[in-house]
């Protein structure tokens, strides 16, 4: 069973910096890909970013892009999101997902992953 699990959330001022981390558990880690999803209160999940089984591809949401880096050590099992430049829209809790992929790449729709983590509240003061 692969299990996911958040950290790195918490309270920061806009302009500020976090770094989400994602562990997996999962035999053969390099052959899933993850992404990161959020939902802000009263709103629809939506993606943030994803990285590719091989690290090779990533794709952000264009809200994140040039803000947010995802990247991924696959002998640690483990997948980051540095968020830089925080806004206040940026709160949300913040979900990793994973899904073992045959293709190198990480789909936009949450429908594409087959496991979550419980989420990382991340909440950005004005």
């Amino acid at each position: 069973q692969v299990q996911l699990v958040e950290a790195g959330g918490g309270l920061v001022q806009a302009g500020g910096s976090l770094r989400l981390s994602c562990a997996v558990s999962a035999r053969t880690f390099s052959g899933y890909g993850v992404a990161w999803f959020r939902q802000a209160l009263g709103k629809e999940r939506e993606f943030v970013a994803g990285i590719s089984r091989s690290g090779g591809s990533m794709t952000y949401a264009g809200s994140v892009k040039g803000r947010f880096t995802i990247s991924r050590d696959n002998a640690k099992n483990t997948v980051y999101l540095q968020m830089n430049s925080l806004q206040p829209t940026d709160t949300a809790r913040y979900y990793c997902a994973a899904d073992w992929r045959l293709s190198d790449t990480s789909p936009t729709a949450s429908s594409g992953y087959d496991y979550w983590g419980q989420g990382t509240q991340v909440t950005v003061s004005s």
